[in-house]
C-alpha cells in the first residue's frame, strides 16, 4: 500500500445541541489541526482552555459512554465525534466545546459528518502513522461477551450484536471505506433497552435522553420518531462504537476486529490489549540494546547509542541512574579542552547558560527514548520556560544533571530540569518538546 497523507478539516465548523448524560446545552467547534497533531479536546469554558488529548491513557470510564480526562478535566460520551473524524479519514483536529460532554444530535453520528462535510478535508504533507497488527488479540466482557483483533492489511469489522433478551440479534462485516463512511455508518442511531432507561436515570446518566437521540427496544417492540434508517440499524451503530474508540489508540490501525456483544467498556479493553502489543513491538525495534529498565546507569557508549548528538554538541558524559521510568540524573565533566571556551569569555572561561540547558534536554531524550512508544522518535525543542541561571560553571566543575519527565504523551513531551555543581543549583528550566519520528 502506497504512503497515504494525513488530513484535516479545510476551516472550523460549528454544531450545538445537548448533552446525552449531563443534558447540558453546548457548543462544539471542529478545528483544523498540525500534522501529527492527532486528536485533541479543548474545555473553553474552564479558565486557561485546559486541552485533553486522545489516547488510551486518558481514559475514565466506560459506562454507557467513553469519557475522557485529564487532571481533573473530563471530556463525556466522545466516541460519536470520534468516529466521525476517524471514518472520514481526519487525522488532526481540535475538538473545542464549552461543556464537559459532546452534543448527542439525533444519536448518530449525523451531527457530525454532516459538520465535516460542511468543513470540507483538506490533505497534509506529513504521512500517516500505521500500525499493522502483529498478533492476534482477544478480551472477554460478561455474558460471553468477547472482542479479538487479528492481522490485517485494512482497517475492518465482523460484529455480531446480540443482547440479554435474545431478540434482534444482528450480524455485519464493514470494511473500512472513508468515502461512503457516512452512508454505511454514520447515520445508526444509539439505542437502548426500556428496562435499562430507569436504573440509567437513577445513576444520574441520560438526563439529555429521548425519542430525539435514541431509539428504545421494548420486548420484540421498537419505540421510535422514524423508522429505522436499516434493517440492521443497531449493529451499525455498535461498529461506528468501535470505530470511535478505537480511535484511542494513537496510530491507524490495520487489524481485523471481530466482536460479539461489543460495549465501551470492551471496546476500550481491547485498545488496551492493542496498545500494549505495539508498546511491547517498539521494545524489540529500539536501536540500542542496554537501556535500563531498572536504576542502573549508562556510561559514554551507551548514551552514544541512544543520543544523536557528536562533538562538540554531547552534552553527557555519562547517566548516573534512574529513579522509576521518569526521573534520572546525567553527569558532564566540564574541562578547559571544551570548544566553546575558545570564544565565550576566554580570559574568564564560562560554560555557557544555553549549553546546561542543551544538557538538561539530551538527559530528557534518553528517558523519552527509555519508554518504548518513543521508540525511534527524536525530541525537539519547542519551548523552554522558567530557565534560572544561578552561579557560573567553570573548567574542572562536574555538572550533575537532575531530570523529570513531566508528560510523556502521545507527540508531546515535557520535562523539568536543574543542573548542580557540588550539590548547589547552578542552573534549572523547564523544558518542552515535540516528538517526531526519527
Amino acid at each position: 500500500m502506497p504512503p497515504v497523507n494525513q488530513k484535516t478539516l479545510k476551516k472550523d465548523v460549528t454544531v450545538q445541541g445537548t448533552a446525552l448524560h449531563t443534558g447540558n446545552k453546548v457548543t462544539l467547534t471542529l478545528k483544523p489541526a498540525a500534522p501529527d497533531t492527532g486528536y485533541v479536546f479543548k474545555r473553553v469554558d474552564l479558565p486557561d482552555e485546559p486541552t485533553v488529548p486522545v489516547h488510551i491513557d486518558g481514559v475514565k470510564t466506560t459506562e454507557r459512554a467513553t469519557t475522557l480526562g485529564e487532571g481533573n478535566v473530563k471530556i463525556h460520551t466522545v466516541e460519536h465525534v470520534l468516529a466521525s473524524l476517524r471514518g472520514n479519514g481526519i487525522d488532526n483536529a481540535v475538538i473545542e466545546l464549552d461543556a464537559n460532554e459532546a452534543p448527542i444530535g439525533d444519536g448518530s453520528g449525523s451531527l457530525f459528518v454532516n459538520a465535516i462535510a460542511e468543513a470540507g478535508i483538506e490533505e497534509q504533507e506529513a504521512k500517516v502513522s500505521f500500525y499493522e497488527l502483529r498478533e492476534p488479540v482477544c478480551v472477554e466482557g460478561k455474558d460471553g461477551a468477547h472482542m479479538a483483533a487479528w492481522p490485517s492489511d485494512t482497517f475492518q469489522v465482523t460484529c455480531t450484536n446480540a443482547n440479554h433478551t435474545g431478540s434482534h440479534t444482528q450480524f455485519l462485516h464493514w470494511k473500512e471505506d472513508t468515502a461512503h463512511f457516512s452512508r454505511d455508518l454514520g447515520r445508526a442511531r444509539t439505542f437502548v433497552f426500556h428496562e435499562e432507561v430507569q436504573p440509567l436515570l437513577d445513576k444520574g446518566l441520560i438526563k439529555g435522553g429521548s425519542l430525539d437521540n435514541a431509539i428504545v427496544i421494548k420486548g420484540d417492540s421498537i419505540i421510535s420518531k422514524e423508522p429505522l434508517r436499516y434493517p440492521d440499524e443497531f449493529v451499525r451503530h455498535k461498529i461506528f462504537d468501535i470505530v470511535g474508540d478505537l480511535t484511542l489508540f494513537p496510530k491507524r490501525l490495520k487489524a481485523h476486529i471481530v466482536a460479539s456483544k461489543p460495549s465501551h467498556g470492551l471496546n476500550v479493553e481491547l485498545a488496551k490489549a492493542i496498545w500494549k502489543q505495539y508498546r511491547n513491538y517498539l521494545s524489540q525495534l529500539m536501536p540500542v540494546e542496554n537501556i535500563p529498565s531498572g536504576e542502573g546507569g549508562l556510561d559514554i557508549n551507551g548514551v552514544m547509542k541512544i543520543l544523536p548528538h557528536r562533538y562538540p554538541f554531547l552534552m553527557v558524559d555519562r547517566i548516573l541512574g534512574f529513579d522509576g521510568e521518569n526521573k534520572a540524573v546525567g553527569q558532564k565533566s566540564v574541562t578547559i579542552n571544551e570548544p566553546f571556551f575558545q570564544g565565550h569569555f576566554p580570559g574568564h572561561p564560562v560554560m555557557p547558560g544555553v549549553l546546561q540547558v542543551e544538557a538538561m534536554a539530551q538527559v530528557a531524550s534518553i528517558l523519552m527514548l527509555r519508554q518504548a512508544e518513543n521508540a525511534g522518535r527524536l525530541g525537539y525543542f519547542m519551548s523552554v520556560d522558567k530557565a534560572k541561571f544561578r552561579r557560573p560553571v567553570m573548567p574542572g566543575d562536574v555538572l550533575h544533571i537532575e531530570v523529570e519527565l513531566t508528560k510523556s504523551r502521545s507527540k508531546i513531551g515535557k520535562a523539568r530540569g536543574q543542573c548542580l555543581v557540588n550539590g548547589q543549583v547552578v542552573s534549572e528550566a523547564e523544558m518542552v518538546f515535540a516528538l517526531i519520528d526519527g
